[in-house]
């Protein structure tokens, strides 16, 4: 895509330059440039190199904003089946063991994170050197969005990490065999949980949050092996989080067209324009979870917002590009 992008913008500017005699002198003036669009808020300059061709180079962000998409904990079983344990009656067991109250909703607060420097040829085909064909590349950080539990929910999210901690501890010394302790240290040495409260907490099952069933078998980040078709049960990592980031390319190549005319009427200072085209950031943009889960590839039937939210990314096989610009001659 690299040398695709670079042989347009090359045979552009090599045919243009060949096309007719050049009369405008390099680098003689320079345009500063405000955009706004699908890209986010930036900025640009752009000078000429030829009377049809001219280079623009920039910087622009996507402004800040959070998407809230709302989860509810569930608990299952070793098979990763639902369990028939309530809620509350888990909540009461909690609050005992950890002194924190689960809340069964879990909000995670979506935002997008995407900037890129930009630099890009217009070449002006036209006698009227008003439309102009566009290539060029964006270059950023691969991570465009990402989406973190609300801090109000961190209490909930820490017990659930801690109840799931008990439940490993009773499931390896009831299922396995192995009694592990649940604090082992040279001041008190090692405590272990009432059989008791193993067991209850062994019925009760883990927690987690449903996502969606797995679309084949998949290895997380922390080596557990989930079969295809099992549910996947989101838990907090070891700093009571949980987390997911969308990723795409750093590199962006761009191909596209666009116009500009004079912003008032006599005056060459100040100009207005449009950019359309297409930026591609490398196929289906990967949604990975704190866990190595790829929502995008390893899961399927997600359902409410998040649902939503990982549909609209895998639609975009490239990102639409659609921005406004003014821009006014500084010299």
């Amino acid at each position: 895509m690299k040398k695709i992008v670079l042989s347009i913008a090359l045979m552009a500017a090599f045919t243009g330059i060949k096309a007719q005699e050049n009369s405008t002198k390099p680098f003689s003036h320079m345009d500063l440039g405000v955009t706004l669009g699908t890209t986010g808020v930036g900025f640009d300059v752009q000078m000429p190199v030829h009377d049809i061709v001219k280079l623009r180079a920039g910087f622009e962000f996507m402004p800040r904003f959070t998407y809230n998409m709302h989860f509810d904990v569930e608990s299952f079983d070793s098979d990763g089946m639902p369990t028939s344990s309530t809620l509350d009656r888990m909540s009461e067991v909690l609050y005992g063991l950890t002194g924190f109250k689960v809340d069964q909703n879990i909000t995670m607060k979506g935002k997008p994170t995407m900037w890129n420097f930009k630099f890009l040829v217009d070449v002006y085909p036209f006698k009227n050197k008003h439309w102009h064909v566009t290539a060029g590349f964006h270059w950023g950080p691969s991570k465009i969005a990402e989406a973190v539990n609300a801090q109000e929910d961190s209490p909930s999210l820490f017990a659930v990490g801690m109840y799931n901690h008990l439940y490993d501890i009773s499931y390896k010394h009831l299922k396995e065999g192995i009694l592990t302790p649940i604090i082992d240290t040279q001041t008190t040495g090692a405590i272990y949980l009432d059989p008791q409260i193993e067991q209850q907490v062994l019925k009760m099952g883990r927690m987690g949050i449903p996502l969606g069933k797995f679309t084949h078998d998949v290895v997380d980040a922390n080596g557990k092996l989930h079969k295809q078709g099992e549910t996947y049960y989101m838990e907090p990592n070891e700093n009571s989080m949980v987390f997911a980031e969308a990723r795409t390319n750093s590199f962006k190549p761009y191909l596209g067209f666009g116009y500009e005319g004079r912003l008032i009427k006599n005056n060459d200072k100040y100009h207005i324009g449009f950019d359309a085209g297409v930026m591609f950031w490398g196929g289906t943009p990967s949604i990975m979870t704190h866990e190595g889960i790829n929502l995008a590839k390893d899961v399927e039937d997600i359902g409410g917002k998040v649902g939503s939210y990982v549909d609209l990314v895998k639609a975009f096989k490239v990102f639409p590009v659609l921005n406004l610009r003014i821009t006014r001659t500084i010299f």
